[in-house]
């Protein structure tokens, strides 16, 4: 599968209330790191594997993501604008018919784990799965998505809560969805891919697929920070 060819989508319409008043009235996505949005850097890391297509799923402050990025060159750039809140499943479905590539990308908007997706990708195509969850090791973080995986990389659990067994990861908000995953959302109202989606693939074709990659976020104040901090001496992982 061609990087080039592949859809980028970028959920970055989150209110980011965890930051308080860290960064006024912009957009979580824009916090600035250095003299650059943490969005723009995120863009720039991805376009640097070989990807040149993104669908950004604004909302909260769409009108400062859209000033920022509607001047960009060199890669195209579309945009999906949520009007009331959808949640990360909601937002999602509400950009499918902007897709041209039958796999593609999905990332946070608020957070970089920094590998080349191309075995992502080509494991997803392998297994022949609906989606494949990019994967930490849970010693990384003491919060978020965990999720347990027998020996072919098949997700058995997706919960909020520690793995119960010694096989567990931490979910790194990076999936590769194929095209019959879209039906599995719902159209209608709002719809959060971690509490309802994924849980719901559990047995049905969701996959995981690990990397050593740091996770980095930038979802309260101190995370914000401590992103700023690492960028000082940054190195790419493979």
């Amino acid at each position: 599968m061609l990087s080039s060819e592949t859809d980028v989508i970028i959920l970055c319409g989150g209110r980011g209330t965890r930051l308080g008043s860290a960064l006024g009235a912009l957009p979580k996505p824009m916090a600035p790191v250095g003299n650059r949005p943490f969005l723009e850097l995120l863009i720039d890391r991805v376009e640097a594997r070989g990807f040149r297509r993104f669908i950004l799923c604004v909302g909260h402050g769409a009108t400062t993501i859209r000033a920022h990025f509607e001047r960009s060159v060199g890669r195209e750039i579309v945009f999906s604008e949520e009007r009331t809140p959808l949640g990360t499943g909601g937002a999602l479905k509400l950009c499918e018919g902007l897709r041209r590539s039958r796999t593609s990308l999905v990332m946070n908007g608020d957070s970089l784990c920094d590998f080349d997706p191309a075995p992502l990708l080509d494991f997803h195509t392998r297994v022949e799965a609906l989606a494949t969850l990019a994967t930490v090791a849970t010693k990384s973080r003491a919060d978020g998505d965990f999720v347990e995986l027998d020996a072919r990389g098949a997700v058995t659990r997706f919960s909020e809560h520690a793995p119960l067994t010694g096989s567990g990861a931490l979910n790194a908000g990076i999936y590769a969805l194929g095209s019959a995953f879209w039906s599995e959302i719902p159209s209608d109202r709002s719809c959060s891919l971690e509490k309802e989606t994924f849980p719901a693939l559990v047995g049905r074709g969701l996959f995981a697929w690990p990397t050593t990659a740091a996770l980095h976020d930038i979802g309260t104040a101190e995370r914000l920070e401590a992103f700023r901090r690492s960028q000082l001496g940054f190195k790419s992982s493979a």
